[in-house]
């Protein structure tokens, strides 16, 4: 069958999977999700479980990775920590898709004072540095994982309502479009059926890149004691407890640090990949 044109590509596995880098980051973040799913059978201890005589014991035989001030086991805190970087990351993005994607969508397809109302939005919103809005609503808000999520998603959607706008300008003039307006279709069939699934190749590159970028922003929340709250544990509040005890008990902080340097590097080779598969098609 011939493809119509204007149709969501599909990435091929040969060019996705020729590229070793991105192949690399997606057994990487495989291995990430395997973890979080199976940390209650992985974590050789309870992360909350307290044990004084056993604090800030080096790496050992009977501790991995060492302990924390508290005497908790740093490998299963990192192990359950993958789950809510994991789930941050992931539920801020797509708060940010959602909203990103309608305020694209309706200012490219509605043009005029419409199209200009809705990007001196999001150039106002772009204008304020966004670690210290972030810091900033963190304040006023109560700092627990839900409102951490909320608050990501919510200051970093402009990024791809920009994208989606410049999709749908190049798109609502292609004969496809044209064909289903001379058809009949109504402007919310057109903008759904026939414009949404042909822009979502650079928006599936931008939240793969944004997941990544999403749980750099919880860690360093985290790390300022804004974040995820203790005793959860979480890569960026590892990182906190191990700051004070930096000279003397060094894997509390290079641990947490190499999980969240992998996670968003394994992201950002897999993002590459997806936009390598869709500009070669």
């Amino acid at each position: 069958m011939k493809k119509v044109p204007g149709t969501f590509p599909a990435l091929r596995s040969t060019r996705y999977f020729g590229n070793r880098l991105a192949a690399t980051g997606a057994a990487v973040l495989l291995l990430l999700a395997v973890i979080a799913v199976c940390a209650p059978w992985l974590a050789p201890y309870d992360p909350l479980a307290v044990n004084l005589p056993e604090a800030l014991l080096a790496p050992s035989p009977a501790h991995w990775l060492g302990t924390d001030p508290l005497g908790r086991d740093v490998l299963s805190r990192l192990i359950f920590g993958s789950r809510i970087s994991l789930l941050i990351g992931f539920i801020a993005v797509g708060v940010a898709v959602v909203i990103g994607t309608a305020v694209g969508l309706l200012a490219g397809y509605a043009g005029g004072r419409c199209d200009a109302a809705l990007m001196r939005l999001v150039d106002t919103m772009l204008a304020f540095p966004s670690i210290f809005l972030l810091l900033a609503v963190i304040a006023i808000l109560e700092p627990n994982i839900y409102n951490i999520m909320a608050v990501i998603g919510l200051t970093s959607w402009m990024g791809v309502a920009r994208l989606v706008r410049a999709e749908i300008l190049s798109l609502k003039e292609r004969d496809f479009v044209l064909a289903a307006r001379a058809l009949g279709a109504s402007p919310l069939r057109l903008m759904v059926r026939h414009l949404l699934p042909n822009a979502m190749g650079p928006v599936l590159v931008a939240a793969t890149l944004g997941v990544g970028g999403a749980i750099l922003t919880e860690s360093v929340l985290s790390y300022l004691g804004l974040g995820v709250q203790p005793p959860t544990p979480s890569w960026g509040n590892i990182l906190n407890e191990g700051r004070v005890a930096l000279g003397i008990a060094w894997w509390l902080t290079l641990t947490p640090g190499v999980c969240i340097l992998v996670t968003v590097l394994a992201f950002n080779l897999l993002g590459e990949g997806i936009r390598d598969g869709l500009a070669r098609r």
